[in-house]
């Protein structure tokens, strides 16, 4: 974890030994960095034989995989709103690092990333190990750094950190060289030189009060208003002071995937989240309201479907720190540029009692709509379908206020729907990129922060094998992650896109032997006589506590038994395939479109 500030600390005087690598460990030190994922090689080997010597003042973890210690970075950012830090050799080991850093970048997540770099002597001429990783990089980066002069570390080290987490924020790349990190250090040390920025001027705008009052006249001449509630919200710290404004007015609350948890799911003023496959009501409510307080979200595809239909009949409210957003897909009728902290402490000292709408006419129309399409998980005999799984993991362990770590697919999108949280940065989603094998490595991370908490991986078979290696690193750093594995055989939302919309073709999302009927759709796929993988003895193999499950009827037994153990655990539970994540709105579409009904077996 790291703060926010430069932190003081005992540093050892340099000496004629001390060399550009320690000088940048003790700059990460400062910074507050306590943990670090770092894949050593080559040209990084300064900087770990650096760390090796510091082992008092920072854990550096090793994961089997640089992906794996970009995402572990990232289950450090997501939850303690610190900048978290990674760290890979030239080459490989560099560009393994790349979607990590563009996973960052969709989610507005705070890294320093550390690429290690062949001497500057061989820079452009094709060494072993050469990478351009400025270059390769510098779409997907907040900002990026090529290090030339051993003392320009201190600078460029501070400007990173404060780069990364202020205004909105998101990765940067330090790229360092190996004879930078070998120069010795013979001079006296400014741990807290001028920052060299002229072009970053992330001072947060502040609100008028004139704008505050146009959004509680909005709100105050509404029939129909709802909040549509991003990631800003939590990325703010502004959870509690959004609940509290929530709750004055009354006014329904829709989340984005990456809002999750800014209010809590099991209040009744709470619609869910919205979007492709968010709730009919909540989609519904979009759809019809005359006031769309945007607060924190960027209009993307995936909540917008058919943008000239989205919320076409309402005013809209935008509210978020990045100007770059504002008008970009939808125009706003009140468009502010600003912390939505900073707004919502506005609106909650001016809002009054003539402010708060008057809207149970709208209430009485969503709840008709709740009553109508609610999400519920259907009769499924013995079988253990992957949303009875999410649900009887919620009643186990909500009230242990877990972190929930997700793959990307149809398992990420049944934890949405139903893990109802309750707090702010327990939800750990690559939401924007959609990466494969985000969930194990984040919670890899989150567990190293959060030693004596409990991390959960809700997982799918295809995920797993993304980055499966991190099963290596649970077991020997001691870090008790649970994985709940919903293992249907294939690639779920893709089969499910093949079932609705090319005629139930596979075209490769069967994840088991090649001439198996289920392969080309054929087989009844109600209950595998065998897995491929043997995912318990996988994890055995790792040294991790595993068991499966295939029946409904054992299934609390064994969540439970995986829950108790003493250590990291892997529970592989078998679940037919043929499920589909709905409501869904086709990607293009509106919510006229809307798909409600399971297809035929």
């Amino acid at each position: 974890m790291t703060s926010k500030t430069c932190v003081a600390t005992s540093a050892p005087v340099p000496t004629l030994k001390w060399n550009g690598a320690d000088l940048f460990v003790e700059c990460l030190i400062r910074q507050g960095t306590s943990i670090l994922f770092a894949y050593p090689g080559g040209c990084s080997m300064p900087i770990h034989q650096a760390l090796s010597h510091r082992t008092a003042d920072i854990r550096t973890i090793l994961p089997r995989h640089e992906q794996g210690g970009g995402f572990a970075a990232q289950g450090i950012s997501r939850t303690t709103n610190t900048v978290g830090v990674c760290m890979g050799t030239s080459g490989p080991g560099a560009t393994n690092l790349v979607t990590a850093i563009a996973d960052a970048k969709m989610d507005s997540i705070p890294l320093v990333v550390i690429s290690a770099q062949v001497p500057t002597h061989l820079i452009g001429s094709d060494a072993f190990q050469e990478t351009p990783m400025v270059e390769i990089c510098r779409a997907i980066t907040k900002h990026h750094y090529l290090i030339t002069k051993t003392e320009d570390i201190p600078r460029i080290v501070k400007e990173a950190f404060h780069i990364a987490n202020t205004g909105r924020p998101g990765p940067v790349l330090i790229d360092i060289p190996k004879d930078v990190q070998m120069n010795e250090v013979r001079w006296e040390i400014d741990y807290d030189p001028p920052m060299n920025l002229p072009g970053y001027h992330p001072e947060v705008r502040r609100v008028h009060p004139n704008q505050i009052r146009a959004v509680l006249k909005a709100i105050r001449e509404s029939k129909k208003p709802i909040f549509y509630a991003g990631g800003g919200i939590i990325q703010s710290d502004a959870s509690d002071e959004f609940q509290k404004f929530a709750r004055k007015t009354g006014i329904p609350v829709a989340t984005t995937l990456m809002g999750i948890g800014c209010f809590p799911a099991d209040d009744d003023q709470s619609l869910h989240m919205l979007g492709m496959h968010g709730t009919v009501y909540s989609n519904y409510a979009i759809n019809e309201a005359d006031l769309l307080l945007a607060f924190g979200v960027r209009f993307d595809d995936r909540v917008t479907g058919k943008l000239s239909e989205f919320a076409k009949h309402g005013k809209i409210v935008h509210v978020d720190i990045d100007p770059s957003e504002i008008h970009k897909n939808r125009l706003a009728e009140i468009a502010i540029v600003a912390s939505v902290k900073e707004l919502l402490i506005g609106l909650n000292q001016m809002i009054t009692e003539e402010d708060v709408p008057k809207i149970d006419p709208w209430w009485s129309q969503i709840k008709d709509w709740r009553t109508k399409y609610p999400l519920v998980v259907r009769d499924s005999g013995d079988f253990i379908i992957p949303q009875y799984a999410v649900e009887e993991l919620w009643r186990q362990t909500i009230d242990l206020d877990p972190f929930i770590n997700v793959g990307v697919g149809q398992h990420q999108m049944w934890a949405a729907q139903f893990y109802k949280f309750r707090k702010p940065r327990r939800w750990l989603s690559s939401s924007g990129l959609g990466t494969m094998g985000f969930g194990l490595p984040a919670a890899m991370g989150v567990q190293a922060a959060y030693p004596d908490r409990l991390v959960i991986d809700i997982d799918g078979d295809g995920c797993m094998l993304m980055n499966v290696q991190e099963l290596a690193t649970l077991k020997c750093e001691n870090l008790p992650v649970k994985i709940l594995l919903l293992n249907n055989q294939h690639l779920g939302m893709v089969m499910q896109w093949e079932d609705r919309f090319h005629e139930k073709q596979r075209a490769h999302t069967y994840l088991g032997p090649v001439d198996h009927p289920e392969a080309v759709g054929a087989g009844d796929g109600e209950h595998y006589e065998q897995t491929y993988p043997n995912f318990v003895q996988i994890a055995n193999g790792f040294g991790l506590g595993a068991a499966q499950v295939r029946s409904k009827k054992e299934f609390p037994a064994a969540l439970k038994a995986m829950l108790d153990y003493d250590g990291p655990f892997l529970l592989d539970v078998i679940c037919p395939y043929q499920e589909h994540v709905l409501p869904m709105i086709p990607g293009g579409k509106s919510v006229k479109d809307i798909i409600i009904d399971r297809l035929e077996d």
